[in-house]
């Protein structure tokens, strides 16, 4: 029999309610204020909060959201994925137009449409992408500076990729996992690292199927201390044998990183977009790489 997931509970799908719709959106915002993305139940501003007020004002009634990646405060996103469950009848104009009206100036919705029951923002999704961009100069930078983290220390490119091709594949990530981190396990599969250069500006790519917490910024800060020759590439593969946060680098800052991208093979009715952000995506062009 076919299922469908709501929320995170898995319904058959004959007791699906004729007049019921799902609706995904693909959400850009800018994370600097905000507590995360996750609704919180303290007074907290979160990205989640102030998508369902304005979600409910559109449709009239209640609505909770799923996403793709729960990101972490300060952390921001160009391309999230979110569903709803709704009984409202609107056009997809209003739910994407008429959302960004009552939506604050820093989250912004691109695309709305309708998808099958079966499709969730969360378990539907086989690939994650984040990219965390570093700014390395002497001088911290005025004009992006909730943009993007800064260095002071020169960094070698070559040797964080070096660094970074340790972490391929499918491995316990315990070292690069927060205290705080409630996943089941620690085992994820990173499909690859690579980085970027321009100028100042240092980018790099990961994606894999799904991500610890504060992950990608525990990696970050391991891969900075190589970059600047405190550590050798090969200490990665020492920090990953150890299985233990202790061993790992510092935490890098949330405001250099962007969720940019979800992998959804099974339902090509979610739009395909190159990712972000914009201001980096050209130094990406030609990259083959998957």
């Amino acid at each position: 029999m076919w299922q469908y997931r709501r929320n995170a509970e898995i319904w058959d799908l004959a007791s699906w309610p004729e007049e019921m719709h799902r609706i995904a959106m693909v959400v850009e915002y800018v994370g600097t204020h905000y507590q995360g993305f996750q609704r919180q139940l303290s007074a907290k501003i979160t990205v989640q909060g102030e998508l369902e007020k304005a979600l409910s004002k559109i449709a009239n009634e209640d609505i909770t959201l799923q996403c793709a990646g729960r990101t972490d405060a300060g952390v921001h996103a160009t391309a999230q994925v979110v569903h709803f469950d709704t009984l409202a009848q609107r056009p997809l104009k209003a739910w994407r137009e008429g959302i960004n009206t009552k939506l604050p100036d820093t989250i912004r919705i691109h695309w709305a449409g309708n998808v099958s029951p079966l499709f969730h923002s969360r378990f539907s999704a086989r690939g994650r992408t984040y990219r965390y961009v570093l700014y390395s100069s002497e001088v911290r930078p005025a004009l992006m500076r909730d943009n993007v983290s800064w260095t002071k220390y020169p960094l070698d490119v070559a040797r964080m990729q070096r660094g970074a091709e340790y972490l391929v594949g499918e491995h316990d990530f315990s070292s690069f996992r927060a205290k705080l981190c409630q996943a089941a396990t620690p085992v994820r599969h990173i499909r690859h690292i690579r980085f970027v250069q321009c100028g100042a500006f240092i980018v790099m790519e990961i994606k894999a199927t799904a991500f610890l917490y504060n992950m990608v910024r525990n990696i970050v800060g391991s891969l900075i201390d190589v970059g600047r020759g405190a550590k050798p590439p090969e200490w990665i593969a020492e920090v990953l044998a150890a299985k233990s946060r202790a061993a790992a680098g510092t935490t890098a800052l949330p405001t250099g990183l962007y969720f940019v991208g979800v992998d959804y093979p099974n339902f090509p009715e979610l739009p395909t977009q190159a990712n972000g952000p914009d201001f980096i995506a050209p130094w990406f062009e030609g990259d083959k790489q998957v």
